[in-house]
């Protein structure tokens, strides 16, 4: 078959509609994908990096893909950070004597043993801080920054302590970046940078804490906390991004590279953030190998290790696979939950994003047919830009999404498994097509 003479007439898709039509039944014929993702959750907890839960659960999907039928299962090497949250606690001293529901950022350096103890003084935004200076000194800082986007909001969470500790400050927190919970506090990873700085502790508390010292602080009540963290790094350990594939029949060397993390912040099951995208990416080689649906290209399916604190699967998969960057065609994340409504997003040339756009025609019994912007990925990024590869990222309703991300609240029981299956469904059809078509997409 040639290549379609105009990439606006959906005739070209004639060929892979049946194909297509039974993936998406398949996928949604059934929780498959749910019951895998709670089995992994319920099964192996946290997954944070160089944990023994995350090494647990690499056997395990090793092994899993095996069952499925997959192809060239095997692990690839990577050396991860290791950091221990170990013991934490804050504690309000003045007014009352109250404990404050709090995660440390992962990262951050511990206190002593009888922790850090010192007035707040509450900022809501870098500038704020700046023109105060002079009162950080020995104080605990804390911005209160309200949530407006992830993007905006998470540079305090991440650069907060250094900011502070510019200042003079012996601690930093942060408001949980995320909207407003159940009194929930969201971890996540902060840096101190490569300025000569005195790294001092850091954690997140939540909004309606931070509320509560922000509204006793402009009554002129004097607050006082005291923060005690065993935070602290080990050396780095081996871990592995887990490979399967259907081995391509006619130009196995081009490669759609789909997958998701599969390491998670401690606190919960990290089963929004990335345990679904894992699943949802995954079913799209199940689901081909269980009905005998091999395309032209090789669909290769990674779980990444450690995106969350260093991206050492993705960097560590563009290292390993450098020489045969150009030779990935399409890379697919999920790593944005898949609460309804979800969608697709795209990132490539105008002539992809055509060809794209025609293929999504096949998602409109899912609701999913309109390919949107934003396509991308932190795990498939590296060897995306190497490669020079368009790229696709399913994403879920981002409120519900940031609500119990990096939360002791992202469980399998807070996502539905017909919203599993659909972005399987998808995800799984469109994957498909971009494997099968004749002519690679255009970079």
């Amino acid at each position: 078959m040639e290549a379609p003479p105009s990439l606006g007439v959906p005739g070209w898709l004639d060929p892979y509609r049946a194909n297509a039509d039974k993936l998406i039944k398949a996928a949604t014929a059934d929780q498959s994908a749910w019951n895998r993702l709670a089995e992994l959750t319920d099964t192996f907890g946290q997954r944070i990096s160089g944990s023994d839960n995350l090494k647990r659960a690499i056997v395990w999907a090793t092994d899993a893909m095996k069952r499925d039928g997959l192809e060239n299962v095997h692990t690839e090497r990577v050396m991860v950070p290791r950091w221990v949250r170990g013991q934490e606690s804050i504690e309000m001293i003045e007014p009352p004597q109250h404990v404050l529901p709090m995660l440390g950022l992962g990262g951050s350096v511990g206190t002593p043993s009888a922790g850090v103890e010192a007035d707040v003084m509450v900022v809501a935004n870098g500038d704020e801080l700046a023109k105060r200076s002079a009162e950080v000194k020995g104080k605990i800082v804390l911005f209160n920054v309200p949530y407006t986007n992830y993007g905006e909001t998470v540079a305090y969470r991440s650069g907060g302590a250094r900011m502070a500790a510019q200042h003079g400050a012996v601690a930093a927190l942060v408001r949980s970046v995320g909207p407003t919970g159940l009194r929930t506090p969201h971890t996540g990873g902060m840096n101190y940078g490569d300025e000569p700085i005195t790294r001092i502790p850091t954690a997140a508390i939540t909004a309606e804490d931070s509320n509560r010292i922000q509204r006793l602080v402009n009554r002129g009540v004097r607050v006082r906390l005291r923060v005690k963290m065993a935070a602290r790094f080990e050396p780095d350990v081996e871990s592995f991004n887990v490979v399967g594939e259907i081995r391509g029949s006619e130009k196995p060397e081009e490669i759609v590279l789909v997958g998701g993390h599969f390491d998670s912040w401690d606190p919960g099951t990290g089963a929004s953030d990335d345990g679904v995208g894992c699943m949802v990416t995954w079913e799209a080689a199940r689901l081909m190998k269980k009905l005998n649906i091999r395309p032209k290209r090789t669909v290769r399916v990674v779980l990444f290790t450690n995106e969350e604190n260093g991206l050492r699967g993705g960097n560590g998969y563009r290292d390993a696979h450098a020489q045969e960057a150009a030779n990935h065609i399409f890379a697919v994340e999920s790593d944005s939950g898949v609460f309804a409504p979800g969608r697709l997003g795209f990132s490539g040339s105008e002539a992809a994003r055509a060809l794209i756009a025609d293929i999504g025609t096949l998602l409109a019994p899912l609701g999913l047919q309109d390919i949107t912007s934003g396509g991308g990925g932190a795990d498939i990024g590296p060897i995306s830009t190497l490669g020079k590869v368009p790229m696709m990222a399913y994403s879920g309703d981002s409120t519900k999404y940031f609500t119990i991300h990096h939360t002791p609240a992202d469980t399998v029981d807070r996502i539905e498994p017909q919203e599993v299956s659909r972005a399987a469904a998808a995800l799984t059809a469109m994957i498909y097509v971009v494997a099968d078509m004749p002519q690679a997409l255009p970079k």
